[in-house]
């Protein structure tokens, strides 16, 4: 799925993973054979490349390939490029294989202060969209029943860490990661990280327990492994960012036009795709134009199904109030979101080392590492106040955070 995918097999996930946390994209580099990393190099032409794992938080970028909206923009733009996990995306948009890419909003945290990757991130791809899941193995019905349990994580730079241990340390439970035969004491949970297609294959054989990742995996687990939504994350953290648009420093500040029109196509995605969910979600699955390996009845749940009277019973959505979707849309990234992530990711245990969190201040970073310009220029065109509702047509671009446990 990926040009460099013989060539990065002689380093197993592990080792991909733990050079990421621990030495940086520059020992991943050096650590590839020349071959792989010298194919990666940064094309010069103005063709937007994107990259994206298959999960609806690439909904903006594929449905602005899809509907033409990057052509309308006057852009040539190649086919999108499906990676399986988070490593090969980073370490391939690092490399300049990509120009467009959807990412974790921690993951360019990590890359700009630790590693020293000039990424900017330039709007949000989506709100919501995520949740935790439980086998069918386990009776558990709330975070303080994960106690002895392996959980599952996308990548430990991801909001989905993030959002998870905020639930367990609420129920008293402490985040660990220790290998998967280490004895756990009843208020430990582990930690492992596996790539999202791999989460409902290892739930339904019991290789975990549990996992938190992007739709249409949780929708995937329910469906083909048994499994039972334990939380909406959007139902503890009011419309929250999960995936960020992220784009070459470089690019944002050397083609300004060409970041606009982009910024314009993906923004317009948002839109298209707020209005149109179930369309959306036909023309992403594989019985529409196929960018996700999904059956439509599968994407269809994970981006329509945020029904009340199924999710109320069972405690996964304990916030009706607020009237999320299952997933939404909207491209503003506001400084209040980002400036509650860089804090909570000083309390977030992951693998690898995290001295670069030290001091770092979140008000810097709000303003070092988005940048506004675009996306503002962009919602002139396709207004904010339009896409869904909590947004302050009065004050568009703030808002309070709320979080529930």
């Amino acid at each position: 799925m990926n040009d460099f995918s013989d060539d990065s097999a002689l380093l197993g996930r592990r080792d991909i993973l733990d050079l990421l946390a621990g030495g940086g994209l520059a020992a991943l580099a050096a650590s590839l054979p020349g071959k792989a990393f010298g194919a990666l190099r940064k094309p010069d032409d103005e063709v937007v490349r994107i990259g994206y794992i298959p999960i609806t938080d690439a909904t903006p970028l594929l449905v602005a390939h899809a509907k033409g909206f990057f052509q309308d923009e006057g852009l040539e733009v190649a086919k999108p490029t499906l990676i399986r996990g988070w490593a090969p995306l980073v370490e391939s948009f690092a490399a300049g294989k990509f120009n467009l890419v959807h990412l974790l909003k921690p993951i360019p945290v990590w890359m700009r202060y630790n590693n020293a990757v000039p990424v900017k991130i330039t709007a949000w791809c989506h709100t919501n969209g995520s949740g935790v899941v439980t086998g069918k193995h386990i009776d558990a019905t709330s975070f303080a029943d994960l106690g002895g349990k392996q959980i599952a994580v996308p990548f430990w730079y991801s909001m989905h860490n993030v959002v998870l241990q905020m639930g367990l340390r609420h129920a008293g439970i402490t985040p660990v990661i220790k290998p998967q035969t280490a004895k756990l004491a009843s208020n430990e949970a582990n930690l492992l990280v596996l790539p999202p297609p791999d989460m409902p294959p290892a739930l339904a054989a019991r290789k975990i327990d549990a996992y938190i990742v992007a739709e249409p995996f949780n929708a995937a687990g329910e469906i083909l492994a048994g499994a039972r939504m334990l939380r909406f994350t959007g139902d503890i953290w009011k419309n929250h960012p999960c995936c960020v648009v992220a784009m070459h420093e470089a690019d944002t500040v050397e083609r300004p036009e060409w970041s606009q029109r982009v910024t314009n196509a993906v923004v317009r995605a948002e839109h298209y795709a707020a209005a149109n969910k179930l369309e959306v979600a036909h023309l992403l699955s594989r019985d529409g134009a196929g960018y996700l390996p999904m059956p439509a009845k599968i994407v269809e749940r994970a981006m329509t199904l945020y029904d009340p009277a199924v999710y109320g019973p069972t405690g996964a959505l304990q916030h009706p109030e607020w009237q999320n979707g299952r997933i939404d849309f909207q491209p503003y990234p506001y400084p209040s979101a980002t400036k509650l992530i860089v804090n909570a990711m000083n309390n977030t245990v992951v693998s690898g080392d995290t001295t670069f969190l030290k001091g770092l201040d979140p008000n810097f970073v709000a303003e070092d590492l988005v940048d506004y310009r675009y996306v503002r220029k962009a919602l002139e065109r396709y207004p904010a106040a339009t896409l869904q509702h909590g947004i302050d047509p009065a004050n568009p671009y703030e808002r309070e955070e709320v979080i529930a446990l």
